[in-house]
């Protein structure tokens, strides 16, 4: 009996000294934070979504301080205000006329109007349905609706629609772009937060490929040019994009549009 009590008091007194032992070492042997690097990193969203290029916040301000970036500009969920804050800390002055720029989904090609190759019966994840045969529709380029951008959203902007496809509520969405870099097709497009129109496709194949493919695909018919001369709109591998500096009308264009692929963003 006196040997367990002897053990426990020993196990005490041995954990007592070495949490005192823990506590000054983290007291005196601490790394202190300059104030400059912590009010850098109060002045960050907190996010932590890795769109700035760091692993998260405090590494970005840790690399704004370190002087390993000048770039004060690269915090997307902060837009205009954070890159401010940071510039007001660091006591220079920063380039703030840049449009914010949000996801969306460039493809309108949802069950009703998409031919598919096979049936796809594998894990429900966009990138593991693209290893078989880049996906289970007829066309290569338009988005598999399987939702891996869904899982990525840290803001839960992304939803599925109607038809199958997934939708970005631009008023949630932060700009981190991490829908992008899960998107294994390309289908996801940031653009500025202004967009009046998007061209809803992604496909690069000749116009008679498209038809057969997909009944709202572009088929670079380059009608969206000359019914909106002034609308910015560009062809190029058989699909149309929208130059957004030029603030021409586009509104005859998509109603021109012969497969409706011009869609209204608001």
């Amino acid at each position: 009996m006196l040997t367990i009590i002897y053990a426990f008091i020993s196990i005490t007194l041995l954990g007592a000294i070495l949490g005192t032992g823990l506590a000054i070492a983290g007291k005196y042997l601490a790394v202190k934070k300059d104030e400059k690097q912590y009010n850098l990193e109060r002045a960050l969203p907190g996010v932590n979504c890795g769109a700035c290029g760091y692993p998260g916040c405090s590494q970005y301000a840790e690399a704004i301080m370190e002087g390993r970036t000048t770039e004060l500009t690269l915090c997307n969920p902060g837009g205009p205000d954070t890159a401010a804050k940071l510039a007001e800390i660091m006591g220079v002055t920063v380039d703030l006329t840049q449009e914010k720029k949000v996801a969306q989904v460039h493809c309108c090609g949802g069950k009703d109007s998409v031919e598919y190759a096979f049936e796809y019966k594998g894990i429900s994840d966009c990138n593991a349905a693209y290893g078989m045969y880049q996906g289970n529709k007829v066309c290569k380029y338009g988005c598999l609706g399987f939702g891996s951008c869904i899982g990525a959203c840290p803001t839960e902007a992304i939803s599925y629609d109607s038809h199958g496809l997934v939708h970005i509520d631009d008023n949630k969405c932060i700009s981190c772009a991490k829908c992008v870099t899960v998107c294994p097709v390309g289908v996801i497009k940031m653009i500025p937060v202004s967009a009046d129109y998007i061209v809803s496709c992604n496909s690069k194949d000749k116009g008679a490929a498209t038809k057969k493919a997909c009944k709202v695909g572009c088929i670079g018919c380059k009608i969206c040019e000359k019914k909106s001369p002034e609308g910015g709109f560009r062809i190029e591998n058989f699909l149309a994009s929208i130059d957004y500096s030029v603030k021409g009308e586009r509104s005859s264009a998509a109603e021109a549009c012969p497969s409706k692929c011009i869609l209204k963003n608001k």
